[in-house]
């Protein structure tokens, strides 16, 4: 008598930075989307409905789950840290050799308010705010950016 394995399929996760209210079938997420026999055109209306409160362009990391039926769920989270720290800095980009170079100064009000807001991400939630302001500082300091009081 002959055993059959039984096939198993798994869900797929794809990891993504989306513009908030901005998604298109255009790569990369029509191509990783397609491949997986999901329509993006339907990601896309779903997601831009989700995110039309942010501001446009804003970078939303999302992670899509495609089920084994071709069905799709997917989380998005707070934009990078990075992203906060430019804004309030006011530059487009980062420094090219960071530690020696600064591109913008923040103050430590900037600092807080990010961190509070860094606060309600699903893996900083036990993280006390004197931790997370040291983690942004950190940050700063890679991005070419200069804290001062």
């Amino acid at each position: 008598m002959a055993k059959v394995a039984a096939k198993t399929v798994k869900n797929v996760q794809i990891k993504c930075m989306v513009p908030a209210a901005k998604a298109t079938p255009s790569p990369p997420i029509g191509p990783a989307l397609g491949q997986r026999g999901v329509k993006a055109i339907d990601f896309c209306k779903q997601f831009n409905e989700r995110t039309k409160d942010y501001e446009i362009d804003t970078p939303i990391p999302t992670i899509i789950t495609i089920k084994p039926d071709r069905t799709f769920s997917f989380v998005t989270k707070l934009p990078p840290t990075t992203w906060f720290l430019k804004r309030a800095a006011r530059v487009e980009k980062g420094a090219s050799k960071p530690g020696t170079e600064i591109v913008g100064k923040i103050s430590l009000k900037h600092v807080y308010e990010i961190a509070l807001i860094k606060q309600q991400q699903e893996n900083m939630r036990d993280l006390g705010l004197k931790g997370i302001c040291k983690s942004i500082i950190a940050t700063a300091k890679s991005v070419g950016i200069q804290v001062i009081p």
